[in-house]
């Protein structure tokens, strides 16, 4: 019997496999019942904080649409809007929010500020992404994958490429490693996955049999994937002058059409967190086609446009994905 109730999620590896695949299990149900006009007050009379010290779209949306669906009731805390490591530290805000609130979910950069929330607020405290880890998009995209896949989580392949020194590829790794999967990582040195994070990835992959690949050759990474995963090169805020260093060194790890021909396969499919700079129409996309005259960075706009492209499935599936861990863990109904 699986019970999550009262748990935090901080990190993909606070939960094993049959907790993953739980939740995974759970989500579709919801889904399926919210496609339905069946959904069920699950956190009726609960009050959820959204603890934001960055700006968010999807995390934010499917927090407060998931709470909100499942009966409860949200209360968006964005960034400067709160004394949150300003005027009050990280252990005094979890003790004020947790008198006030049942859950709490956390947005920013230093994971060690997660685990204090979790550790002091005396509720589940969600980790909707920090500098090390973003464990919410991973439950979301191994749902996308099943989705998608007429195969079990351990008999499909996924590779990511680009800068995997990122949280998304942190939590996709691991998440992969813990169901048994094959994922490939793609990626030039520098921009590699911590040791700290292979060496957690691998512990997973001996025990569940999953098959984990490092390379810097993006054409024989994607050999017979079933899924080609990326994320963006470049930041807001990042200094331009380290922009150019860091396309020329990712620009070999451009997820196009070619390289979606090189897995073999004609039905494998394209992800991607968001957002993507897959073509002019944002600010860095536009000042990255006036200072080297690129289109697109990680992905070209035909794979993003095309029918391989399952982005906005992942978009969606991270109002499921958090609702089924809200309600896992806040609710002894959920389970």
């Amino acid at each position: 019997m699986v019970d999550l109730y009262g748990r935090s999620y901080l990190k993909d590896t606070d939960l094993n496999a049959e907790e993953y695949g739980f939740l995974l299990d759970l989500a579709a149900a919801l889904r399926q019942e919210k496609r339905a006009g069946a959904g069920r007050p699950l956190l009726a009379g609960k009050n959820v904080a959204l603890l934001f010290a960055k700006t968010s779209t999807r995390t934010r949306s499917a927090f407060e649409v998931a709470t909100s669906d499942l009966g409860g009731h949200p209360t968006y805390l964005g960034p400067g809007e709160t004394q949150f490591g300003v005027k009050e530290s990280t252990a005094d805000t979890a003790r004020v929010l947790g008198r006030m609130f049942d859950g709490i979910e956390f947005r920013g950069s230093a994971h060690a500020d997660a685990e204090t929330l979790a550790a002091r607020a005396g509720v589940p405290v969600w980790n909707g992404l920090t500098d090390q880890w973003h464990p919410t998009q991973s439950l979301s995209d191994l749902l996308t994958m099943r989705d998608h896949s007429d195969r079990p989580l351990d008999e499909v392949s996924v590779c990511f490429l680009g800068d995997a020194s990122n949280n998304t590829c942190a939590s996709l790794l691991t998440a992969g490693a813990l169901m048994g999967m094959d994922v490939r990582v793609a990626a030039p040195l520098g921009r590699r996955p911590t040791a700290a994070v292979w060496q957690a990835a691998g512990v997973l992959a001996a025990a569940s049999g999953a098959h984990l690949t490092l390379t810097d050759d993006a054409h024989a990474a994607v050999d017979g994937a079933d899924f080609l995963y990326t994320d963006v090169w470049l930041s807001m805020g990042e200094d331009p002058a380290l922009w150019d260093e860091r396309i020329d060194l990712l620009l070999p790890f451009q997820v196009n059409a070619k390289l979606m021909a090189e897995t073999g396969r004609p039905d494998v499919k394209f992800m991607h967190c968001l957002p993507a700079f897959h073509d002019t129409g944002t600010e860095i996309g536009r000042a990255i086609h006036e200072r080297r005259g690129l289109e697109a960075l990680e992905v070209t706009d035909e794979v993003f446009e095309s029918d391989a492209s399952i982005v906005f499935d992942q978009a969606e599936n991270r109002l499921h994905t958090i609702k089924a861990l809200m309600a896992a863990t806040l609710s002894r109904s959920g389970h």
